[in-house]
């Protein structure tokens, strides 16, 4: 039984098998409409399917399919309309219809949108026109690029495409006449990356035609090439470099070029002659067609086309400098140019820039180049000139400036100037932020690896555990570690250091502080670990030393002390009264002895002793005469022990000349020491938790 089809809302239904969806009464109503679109004179039903693609500045490529019934003759072809979207007229792009379900609209206006339509041709006339496509923007994506051909050096033509915007789901869709190309026997497509390209095997006449490509899971990305007899294979589309004197070189190379080959170089639908502007040349031996463009500048923004011919043979490339692709164009020619001109004159071949040294020093250092006698060489910081301590040699070409000792201090804009009568040139290093950050990294890592040992060092507060480097700086990022839990610093655990020397002070050490301690200090590519057990006999003797440091510290404190007001020397003349004074102190307070000539005297009417308040100690000679001369001492004691001053008093008698006097020093304290009893440690830090 042949099976019988008919049309519903322009879809095509099988009858035979689907003969519960439409009820007896709507079957016949269905081969009615059928027999009557089959005896059409002309094509009733529309083309479909409408789909745009290859948008360019001035042109595109629509796609559709062909109607599901032909009418009573079959079509024969196509006619496309199209107007822009606020415009009332329907414009026909082809005159004469085209058989292909494809067809390339141009002259369009960039910038414009459009919207387009398809009517199918048959013997009888022109059928209805396709419902209208969704409006689209004439204008090419930045950085577009084109199919281009080519032979690789086994003889093999091949066609390829490069989209930057393929993503790791995009597929590479090779078509022919925009049909999906599957023969592998003809071809060979081989996709890596963003490139894909399709081989001939075995060309032949056959393989002439319209080869397209698109690129799924991106913003409409295709393109096509015509592949005919006449086409000149290429080595390499049209591509750009910049020089150094930032000209601009277009540039493309074809496979061969006869003597007789003849091109064009047009920029914005515009051709360009050979000129100063515009240096054009053919190399036909190596098949290399080039532009330099001396002064690349915002007005040539656009698309550069080359248009080849050799006999019969054609083929043509074009690169579309807009947008970004233009901008990243003109700001490296600008540099190039820049860079050619400063080096006309005194410049640096390399910029300031810096690294730390063995020895942990900072050194900034450039090169320069192109200098003469009279080139002038100066360092500056945050504006103002500075010396180095070494005076560059201009004519080897190496600039230092060493900082010794990092620090804060150090932070600023470091400049370096050349200059003569050939030109100037500048170099500029901010050394704060970042830059201060990762060189603190690296000395870090120089210094990382000179870390000695840990050493114990116990003092009065308690024990601490020294690491010795090249060079510390507390900016440096460095760990201390208790039985591997991390420490930070606090009121039991400080943490510090000096110029060469982290350490880590434990402050009243108890039991709970034994064990393994390990200091760890990071550079910028790894770290450096230095690890003590403070536990059994280390920790033991640690705690005794610190003890009995602790105690000394105390009765140094307490201990009687003389604290100012007595001369070395005191000049005076006989009859008159001498008063020595002087501020006693002692916790508790102290015993106050005065001596003469190393020897306790009696007071009296002519000597008299004053302890005021328990701290001002004086003592009175009333008359004194040549018999008071000698040494006077006070003696100042508790049981921490005190001190001993001198004076030494010379009496002359009256009309004497007065004997020269030295100028005036205070006298100087001999410590008494405490009793033993005192300096005794207290015990083991087990006793001190009970």
């Amino acid at each position: 039984m042949n099976s019988h089809l008919f049309i519903k809302n322009q879809d095509v239904f099988d009858i035979d098998n689907s003969p519960d969806r439409y009820p007896l009464e709507k079957f016949f109503l269905a081969i009615v409409i059928h027999l009557t679109m089959k005896n059409s004179s002309v094509t009733e039903r529309p083309a479909y399917d409408l789909t745009i693609c290859e948008v360019r500045n001035t042109s595109l490529v629509l796609l559709w399919k062909a109607p599901v019934y032909e009418g009573k003759s079959p079509i024969t072809g196509y006619l496309v309309d199209y107007k822009e979207v606020d415009a009332e007229d329907w414009i026909t792009a082809n005159e004469k219809p085209t058989s292909k379900r494809y067809f390339k609209v141009t002259d369009l206006h960039e910038g414009h949108t459009y919207v387009f339509k398809v009517r199918a041709v048959n013997d009888a006339g022109v059928g209805k026109s396709s419902e209208i496509s969704e409006p689209v923007l004439v204008e090419a994506r930045p950085g577009t690029k084109e199919i281009f051909s080519g032979v690789d050096d086994e003889g093999n033509i091949y066609l390829a495409f490069e989209c930057k915007e393929a993503t790791d789901a995009s597929h590479f869709a090779w078509g022919k006449s925009y049909e999906e190309i599957d023969d592998s026997d003809k071809f060979k497509i081989e996709t890596e990356g963003n490139h894909s390209k399709l081989y001939f095997k075995n060309p032949d006449k056959s393989d002439l035609g319209t080869y397209s490509i698109s690129v799924s899971d991106t913003d409409g990305v295709s393109s096509s090439f015509i592949m005919d007899d006449e086409a000149i294979p290429l080595k390499s589309e049209l591509a750009y470099e910049v020089l150094d004197k930032g000209e601009v070189r277009f540039w493309i190379q074809a496979e061969s070029l006869s003597p007789d080959s003849t091109f064009r170089f047009v920029i914005n639908d515009k051709e360009v002659e050979n000129s100063d502007r515009h240096k054009i040349n053919c190399d036909r031996s190596n098949g290399i067609i080039e532009m330099v463009m001396d002064r690349f500048t915002i007005d040539n923004e656009g698309t550069y086309t080359v248009q080849i011919q050799d006999g019969k043979a054609k083929n043509q490339s074009s690169l579309v400098l807009i947008g970004d692709a233009f901008k990243a164009v003109l700001a490296e020619s600008e540099l190039q140019r820049k860079e050619f001109l400063r080096k006309q004159g005194p410049h640096f071949s390399e910029f300031l820039h810096w690294k730390v040294t063995e020895a942990c020093e900072v050194l900034l250092s450039c090169k320069v180049a192109n200098t003469k006698k009279e080139t002038v060489f100066k360092w500056y910081k945050d504006g103002s000139g500075i010396d180095a301590d070494e005076v560059p040699d201009l004519q080897k070409g190496e600039c230092h400036f060493s900082i010794p000792r990092l620090s804060r201090k150090d932070e600023g804009v470091y400049k370096a100037t050349l200059s003569d009568d050939r030109g100037h040139d500048v170099s500029t290093l901010e050394l704060s932020g970042k830059v201060y950050s990762d060189i603190i990294l690296a000395l870090s890592g120089v210094s990382g690896k000179s870390a000695s040992p840990l050493k114990i060092l116990c003092t009065e507060e308690g024990i601490r555990l020294q690491c010795f480097l090249k060079y510390y700086n507390e900016e440096m990022k460095v760990n201390w570690s208790h039985r591997e839990s991390k420490i930070s610093s606090g009121e039991k655990m400080k943490i510090g250091g000096g110029e060469d020397v982290a350490w880590l002070q434990i402050c009243e050490p108890t039991e709970k502080d034994k064990g393994n301690y390990t200091f760890e200090i990071f550079g910028d590519k790894e770290s450096y670990k230095r690890t003590l057990d403070l536990s059994g006999q280390a920790f033991d003797d640690a705690y005794a030393e610190f003890q009995r440091l602790k105690a000394a510290a105390f009765a140094e404190k307490n201990r009687g002390k003389v604290i100012g007001g007595l001369p070395d020397v005191v000049t005076i003349m006989d009859g008159k009264t001498l008063n020595l004074t002087c501020t006693v102190f002692g916790n508790p307070d102290p015993e106050v002895i005065w001596f003469k000539n190393d020897k306790v005297f009696e007071f009296n009417e002519h000597y008299a002793f004053s302890l005021e308040q328990g701290k001002y100690a004086s003592l009175t000679i009333k008359g004194v005469s040549s018999e008071d001369s000698g040494k006077y001492s006070i003696h100042v004691k508790n049981k921490y022990g005190g001190e001993t001053v001198d004076v030494t008093v010379s009496v002359y008698r009256h009309g004497e000349k007065m004997p020269e006097i030295k100028p005036g020093q205070l006298a100087k304290p001999r410590p008494i020491p405490p009793s033993e009893e005192v300096l005794k440690p207290e015990g083991k830090a087990k006793s001190r938790n009970k």
